[in-house]
């Protein structure tokens, strides 16, 4: 797939931002936006005008970039100093950063060693004292949930994914985003019992959701947490 320089074009008084790209696999032109920005694919056969697909679908365009646009300004501004809060398991924690054996998350804080941050940086030391965290508790979650759906899972994998919070593949590896670990509890465990579900039901039919339902009677509360709150599950930025 390869790939133009960008372009801009007039939508609805908006001036946007595209690139397009040429695609082999494509087979009709599609528009692909996201945090990133706009794009175009287009089949390489195609001789299709990308400012004209682009017109053709401009209210939808310009209503999914407003959209990202409102999740970037809810992305916390940290600034991974000592005294700042994060949220763990849904409690805001402060960053204490100070000479000690090892890291440590208390009711109120999470501790991070001060020699280990001086040799790399705040925020990659937290994110892999939550990676660390996450694998622990998502585990004994999975295992807990299990036992009760009477089901069996491979192994857990932890993840960075930008636009999942979990995924259950055909071998029984479940995957989690370790940013859940900054969600409350029972937000956790409804990803855990979805992905869980899917290893009898693959698909998100009505005997799925009852499976759901039945171990998290809630599930839709917290499925709309996530939604709403999803932005405030990123540490910067940087990481979209």
């Amino acid at each position: 797939m390869a790939k133009s320089q960008s372009r801009r074009i007039e939508l609805l008084g908006n001036d946007v931002e595209f690139e397009v790209r040429n695609s082999s696999e494509a087979t009709k032109p599609r528009i692909d936006v996201d945090i990133h920005g706009v794009t175009v694919v287009v089949p390489d056969s195609s001789e299709v005008r990308p400012s004209e697909v682009l017109r053709e679908n401009a209210v939808w365009v310009i209503e999914k970039q407003r959209g990202f646009e409102q999740y970037r300004e809810q992305i916390p501004n940290r600034t991974f100093e000592a005294g700042e809060t994060f949220p763990l398991l849904g409690t805001e924690r402060e960053l204490i950063i100070e000479p000690a054996r090892s890291h440590e998350i208390t009711d109120a804080s999470i501790r991070l060693r001060k020699s280990t941050v001086e040799q790399s940086t705040v925020k990659q030391v937290l994110e892999n004292v939550y990676r660390r965290k996450a694998r622990e508790h998502f585990s004994e979650r999975a295992d807990h949930y299990a036992e009760r759906m009477g089901v069996e899972y491979e192994k857990i994998e932890i993840r960075n994914q930008r636009t999942k919070w979990g995924s259950c593949s055909t071998t029984g590896t479940i995957s989690l985003n370790w940013r859940l670990m900054m969600a409350p509890p029972e937000v956790v465990d409804y990803i855990v019992v979805h992905e869980l579900a899917h290893l009898r039901e693959p698909n998100h039919s009505s005997e799925f959701w009852s499976l759901v339902a039945e171990y998290d009677p809630e599930y839709e509360a917290h499925s709309d947490w996530l939604t709403e709150n999803s932005s405030r599950l990123v540490f910067s930025e940087d990481d979209l």
